[in-house]
């Protein structure tokens, strides 16, 4: 601002003052990372998914609490929260979550959180999917 000021006290009176806007924004985007690194994962089991039972979840999750994330349904990507809590995204229908094997990318909102019906993940090959809806996950009683 001083270095405009002194210009425009230097400029003669017979130069016309030209004066242009600069507008600068920010973009930014949160990775998050897969809870087991290296190749492709195999497809999913039938009986993996049957080591959580789902319950009714919330519409919004906070993206500061998400460490990780892991695939074990075609069509949903499970959650690892800072508390040791999972939620399942539920993705939207015809989206496969095998193209989010290597981690995924959020654009985060105003509010910080990541909410089902609003938002998109979007895998590092370039795909993007909406998030359906969360579901809370539970560890699976085993059967005697």
């Amino acid at each position: 601002m001083f270095h405009s000021v002194l210009l425009l006290l230097s400029a003669s009176a017979a130069e016309p003052v030209q004066w242009a806007q600069l507008t600068i924004e920010q973009r930014v985007i949160i990775r998050v990372p897969m809870a087991r690194k290296g190749r492709a994962p195999t497809r999913p089991t039938p009986e993996a998914r049957n080591d959580w039972k789902e319950k009714k979840g919330p519409r919004c999750i906070a993206l500061r609490s998400i460490r990780s994330a892991s695939i074990v349904m075609d069509n949903a990507i499970d959650l690892l929260l800072a508390d040791n809590h999972r939620y399942r995204a539920r993705l939207e229908r015809g989206c496969s979550s095998m193209g989010f094997y290597s981690g995924f990318y959020v654009e985060p909102d105003e509010d910080g959180s990541l909410c089902s019906g609003r938002d998109e993940l979007q895998a590092r090959s370039g795909a993007s999917c909406a998030i359906d809806g969360f579901r809370r996950l539970e560890q699976a009683e085993p059967d005697d």
